[in-house]
């Protein structure tokens, strides 16, 4: 597979990868190999950072989208992701309470599909 793809999947930032990552093929055994036991660089980028957007997002608990419309286009640092989580931006107050939105609505459909499934049965 494609080194974009493992990063992906190792949930790590391409461009913070070694070299003769971002420029080899990975295998599927050798992504198995990743995730069972990951070296030193894997452990520090997993720990540390920069951390793509998906697992920023994650971190601060709000979405991709949500990070956009933040101004975060870039990777961040764990370091940086904390210090935004102690600031507060008014931003991310606002994404985390419509991420909380979009949960309990995604919850609500959730049981209401499950009682028109129950009811039908």
């Amino acid at each position: 597979m494609k080194p974009a793809t493992a990063a992906k999947k190792l949930g790590v930032y391409l461009q913070a990868t070694p070299a003769e990552f971002r420029e080899g093929v990975v295998t599927r055994a050798e992504l198995d190999a990743l995730q069972a036991d990951p070296p030193q660089w894997l452990q520090e980028l997993r720990r540390d950072g920069p951390h793509p957007r998906p697992v920023v997002a994650q971190k601060l608990g709000v979405s991709i989208a949500g990070l956009a419309r933040g101004g975060v286009t870039e990777a961040l640092t764990t370091e940086q992701i904390e210090a935004l989580k102690q600031e507060q931006p008014e931003w991310l107050v606002k994404e985390r309470a419509t991420q909380a939105e979009v949960r309990k609505e995604a919850a609500r459909l959730k049981q209401r599909n499950a009682e028109r499934a129950a009811q039908r049965s």
